[in-house]
C-alpha cells in the first residue's frame, strides 16, 4: 500500500444469521476487483451497526493502521432511518476523535443513489418475467 492510501467501509445493519452478509461480502469483493483493476491498493472492508463483528470503530481502527490516511464509509442502507441519522454520526464523531489526523467521510446511503434505484427496478422487471415464463 502507498503512503497515503484511501480505505473504503461498506457498513451494514449486521443480523443474527451470518448468512445475512453474504451479499455485502459479493459486493465488497466486487469493489476490490474494480479497485485492483484501476490499480488502487486501498482496502475495502465490512463494518456492521449491530450483531456481527466487525462493527465501525474496529473496522476503521484496522484500514488506520494499514496506512489509510482517508477513509469513506458507505452505508449500505435502502434510507435514511434512525441509525443512518442518529447512530452513525455518533460513531463517525467518535472515531474522528479516536484518529484526528485521519479524514473520514460519509456517503450517502447506497438506497438513495439513482443507479442503485434503477438496478433494482430491472431487477424487480426480471422477476416479473421470470415468474410469467415459469
Amino acid at each position: 500500500m502507498s503512503a497515503s492510501s484511501s480505505g473504503l467501509i461498506l457498513l451494514g445493519h449486521g443480523a443474527r444469521d451470518s448468512r445475512w452478509a453474504e451479499p455485502f461480502e459479493r459486493v465488497a469483493s466486487l469493489v476490490r476487483a474494480r479497485r485492483r483493476a484501476q490499480q488502487d491498493e486501498g482496502p475495502v472492508s465490512l463494518a456492521f451497526l449491530e450483531w456481527m463483528p466487525p462493527p465501525l470503530q474496529a473496522a476503521i481502527a484496522a484500514q488506520v493502521a494499514d496506512g489509510c490516511n482517508r477513509i469513506v464509509v458507505v452505508p449500505v442502507f435502502m434510507g435514511q432511518g434512525g441509525h443512518v441519522q442518529r447512530d452513525l454520526p455518533a460513531l463517525l464523531s467518535q472515531a474522528r476523535a479516536a484518529h484526528p489526523h485521519v479524514h473520514i467521510d460519509c456517503a450517502s446511503s447506497v438506497g438513495e443513489d439513482e443507479a442503485v434505484l434503477h438496478a433494482l427496478a430491472e431487477c424487480c422487471e426480471r422477476a416479473m418475467g421470470e415468474a410469467h415464463n415459469g
